[in-house]
């Protein structure tokens, strides 16, 4: 089986061709757990195999290194962009990816005939718990309209939500905001991120009672209006050096709380990613790195 290795910001995924490789549906678990393993196999966060579609350009079928399957990947769409281009499977610039049923509409901007950057239309945040899914406790919980010129927790459009509600971890209690851009996401404030122990406190998020889907968690230290720094625990992975959704999810949440502008640089321990919550619209877009390691055959 021939293989890419990719990263957009130091998240890592091993690419496969799906129009070339032909691998069983019930193969695929187990042949993600092995290759990910970064001491016996390639090495990464997860595998994403590249297919055709019928509904967009490609299709993205993402996995996470235990095998579990994932909803989306900020990070992993970029890279099957510049995979697609920079391979010649197309020649357009604008290209449309599915994944999980969620069609993302990408541009694509070149440097020296290559795809450098991409900008993804991540589509509206979804605000609902039972969408996210999480479960709804009756603190910081309420409905009505949204105004994002302060601090508040109501919901979006009239409809309830996590916004700066409690939720007690390993006998400590957190603030948490939930968002999902496609797959679900708890982010999380506080004055330090860098020195967090996040191998300890991740787990327990990923796995509390209050996500019956498991979660990815992001913690956030805001430096100013249009710059904070996060650290990211994701379900099936563990830490990661970015998380494109969860740049995405930090940005709602930081301006629902009324702590950012809308307009955000997100500093993760592998990059910066770019991301902004068009309000008007009710669409979030993310700019960032696409880059190929090397290739391979296993």
């Amino acid at each position: 089986m021939k293989f890419t290795k990719m990263q957009g910001c130091g998240n890592d995924y091993i690419y496969i061709n799906g129009l070339k490789e032909k691998i069983g549906s019930e193969e695929k678990p187990e042949l993600v757990r092995r290759i990910s393993d970064r001491h016996f196999g390639i090495g990464g966060d997860g595998a994403i195999f590249i297919n055709p579609s019928d509904e967009a350009d490609f299709e993205m079928e993402m996995y996470n290194a235990d095998g579990s399957r994932s909803e989306m990947c900020g990070n992993g769409i970029r890279c099957v962009a510049k995979y697609v281009y920079d391979k010649g499977l197309t020649d357009k610039t604008d290209i449309s990816i599915i994944s999980c049923g969620q069609i993302k509409y990408l541009q694509l901007f070149l440097k020296e005939g290559k795809v450098d950057t991409v900008r993804v239309n991540m589509g509206a945040p979804e605000l609902r718990p039972e969408l996210i899914p999480v479960t709804m406790e009756g603190a910081g919980s309420v409905s009505g309209d949204t105004s994002v010129s302060g601090k508040n927790d109501v919901g979006v459009d009239g409809k309830e939500s996590v916004i700066d509600e409690p939720i007690t971890v390993q006998g400590k209690e957190y603030r948490m905001t939930c968002v999902s851009m496609g797959n679900p996401h708890a982010v999380i404030f506080m004055d330090d991120v860098l020195g967090l122990k996040i191998e300890q406190i991740g787990p327990a998020f990923e796995r509390h009672e209050r996500f019956p889907k498991r979660i990815n968690t992001e913690f956030v230290k805001v430096l100013n209006r249009n710059t904070v720094q996060m650290r990211v625990w994701e379900r099936g992975t563990g830490e990661t050096l970015a998380c494109g959704t969860g740049c995405c999810a930090t940005v709602v949440a930081c301006i629902l709380n009324g702590l950012t502008d809308n307009k955000v640089t997100v500093k993760l321990l592998g990059g910066e990613i770019e991301i902004e919550w068009d309000r008007e619209a009710n669409l979030v877009y993310m700019t960032g790195p696409a880059v190929s390691v090397f290739e391979g055959e296993i």
